[in-house]
């Protein structure tokens, strides 16, 4: 098993950016997923990277929880303005990513803490990414 690379965002960041984020960008969404461990559900937000017609998760902090869990479970919801998406998703290889984190960072480079904390991690195997491959909307 290979050791985990996370960058933990600060408390402010980490408690009311990431709350505040979703309410109040239009860039935002809400990520649900299953704990691995717990089953129980927990919410972040992310933001959803559109590149090429295809949909895609990156994760700028490293193997963060949520990155484990859908990784485990493959399946995860996303709400964003009150709509309500299913989805299964694909992790995509390190190999791939390098233009996927570069459009990430074009799109999302000026969010607090995003390209200051892919300085921090510069490596693609970093950053776990997945391709949202199914949804179906409720």
């Amino acid at each position: 098993m290979t050791e985990r690379v996370y960058r933990r965002p600060a408390w402010g960041a980490r408690t009311i950016g990431a709350r505040m984020a979703a309410r109040f960008n239009p860039l935002v969404s809400r990520l649900s997923v299953r704990g691995r461990v717990t089953g129980r559900w927990h919410t972040v937000s992310v933001a959803v990277l559109e590149h090429d017609g295809r949909r895609y998760l990156l994760a700028p902090a490293g193997d963060t929880d949520w990155s484990l869990n859908l990784r485990a479970s493959g399946h995860a919801r996303l709400e964003k303005k009150g709509e309500i998406e299913d989805f299964t998703a694909t992790e995509v290889p390190v190999d791939q990513r390098p233009p996927l984190i570069d459009a990430y960072l074009s799109r999302y480079g000026k969010m607090p803490t995003v390209a200051r904390t892919f300085r921090a991690l510069p490596e693609p195997v970093h950053h776990p990414t997945f391709l949202i491959t199914s949804a179906r909307s409720h």
